[in-house]
């Protein structure tokens, strides 16, 4: 039996995003420069999607992470045919895009992803 996934009601600003698969203007969000120790789970659903070990300053306007908590994200083509579009796994919401070969860590993966698509759960 599938399981029935229980999702957040969404702002206007939120589902623009995350349903219609918009993008925050960039310096905008509030993750972008967070540096505290914790996680980031999907606004959507609360799925698991980043740890804070894995973000750095990419200065690019949006928070930009390496890797992803295993099998937590999904990424599809792009409906522009050349980008990489990164959704959450669990429930299909809009995150961000993904890139490669930039250079900016030794993964050389940058996520970069809309911080109105996540919430931010400090470490304890």
């Amino acid at each position: 039996m599938e399981e029935k996934i229980k999702l957040n009601k969404l702002t206007k600003d939120e589902e623009r995003i995350i349903i219609h698969k918009g993008t925050e203007m960039p310096f905008s969000g509030e993750y972008e420069k967070e540096t505290r120790e914790g996680i980031y789970i999907c606004k959507h659903c609360n799925a698991p999607l980043y740890k804070s070990s894995d973000k750095f300053d990419a200065q690019c306007g949006w928070p930009s992470f390496d890797q992803e908590i295993e099998g937590a994200i999904k990424k599809v083509k792009d409906s522009d045919g050349e980008r990489t579009e990164v959704i959450c796994a669990r429930c299909g919401a809009h995150l961000g895009h993904v890139f490669y070969g930039e250079g900016f860590t030794k993964k050389d993966t940058r996520y970069c992803i809309n911080s109105i698509s996540m919430k931010f759960i400090p470490k304890k």
